[in-house]
């Protein structure tokens, strides 16, 4: 099995297409079915059919594919790391975070860290958790700024809490259930529409959680977007959100309505690969973080609502 091979196969599985794949890896088209055939001798497995002229992967092409992802994507940390110790090129950083992390907590981190290594080559990735967590786990990210899961972290992942932050509803006009204590509870949210986040995010599945603990099912106007969208929708007057309060600061028409104690917090935590040392910019990253975490707190320059863990 050779680097290149599974290089192609993923071209392919990509794209379900011979021609399409091989313009992608700069081969041309014959060059590429020989190598796949060879993959597949070596393997002992058919990793592609043919499906009324579609291409379709085999289950043994289903295996095959997340872990040729995270090979290729190892091959290429190495090859970033090894330059970087060597000087022959700049490091490279890839950096997940969540929605409301990539427009708070992030932006003065990097700050810093270009500051320090302007010859860095810094990729941000912007997902839920779930997305991130699942890059994270092929190979396709240094570090990521996640929501830790209630359910704990893939074995696969090493976490370290860094922050536990309060959700707000976030709504256009003021809850009659606030009153005058200017909180409302979760059974308030019963008859209020919801505006819901897309699948894979984790304040859908922190919302979906806490209605159900409260007993009842959330009725939904709109369901689908990302954090933008859903503070768009909240401002059109569609519904109510669960949001973190640190993304509303900036939103001069929407509200925030506190909700009673206990209320729903969520921890936030920087993941990485158990089984993948840390490259030089991910450790000099991982350092700057908890150094300005640590000092906000002492400082007293966390948002309201979030404090350390």
């Amino acid at each position: 099995m050779q680097l290149h091979q599974l290089k192609y196969f993923v071209a392919l599985a990509e794209t379900r297409h011979f021609t399409h794949a091989a313009d992608l890896v700069g081969i041309t088209q014959p060059s590429l079915s020989k190598q796949i055939h060879a993959l597949e001798r070596d393997l002992g497995a058919a990793l592609f059919e043919r499906v009324r002229g579609n291409i379709a992967l085999t289950a043994a092409g289903e295996v095959l594919l997340p872990l040729a992802t995270r090979i290729l994507a190892d091959v290429e940390t190495a090859r970033h790391e090894v330059n970087d110790v060597v000087g022959v090129r700049r490091g490279r950083l890839r950096l997940g975070a969540t929605p409301s992390l990539c427009t708070s907590l992030a932006p003065p981190v990097l700050r810093r860290f270009r500051d320090a290594h302007p010859g860095v080559d810094l990729r941000i990735e912007e997902g839920g958790s779930q997305d991130l967590v699942r890059d994270l786990l092929r190979g396709e990210l240094d570090l990521a700024l996640v929501i830790q899961s209630a359910r704990g972290a893939d074995p696969g992942l090493r976490t370290e809490p860094l922050l536990r932050e309060s959700l707000v509803v976030a709504s256009l006009d003021p809850l009659p259930a606030a009153g005058t204590t200017g909180q409302v509870a979760i059974t308030d949210l019963r008859e209020q529409p919801l505006v819901m986040f897309r699948t894979g995010y984790d304040l859908r599945d922190a919302t979906l959680a806490a209605c159900r603990a409260a007993g009842f099912e959330p009725r939904f106007a709109v369901e689908g977007g990302e954090m933008d969208a859903v503070l768009s929708f909240v401002e059109a007057g569609l519904g109510v959100a669960l949001v973190p309060g640190i993304v509303v600061s900036g939103r001069r028409r929407v509200r925030t309505t506190r909700i009673a104690p206990p209320g729903i917090h969520r921890t936030i935590a920087l993941a990485r690969r158990r089984e993948v040392a840390l490259t030089h910019a991910a450790r000099e990253l991982r350092r700057i973080l908890l150094d300005f975490v640590r000092e906000s707190a002492a400082q007293g320059r966390l948002p309201d609502g979030v404090e350390p863990y």
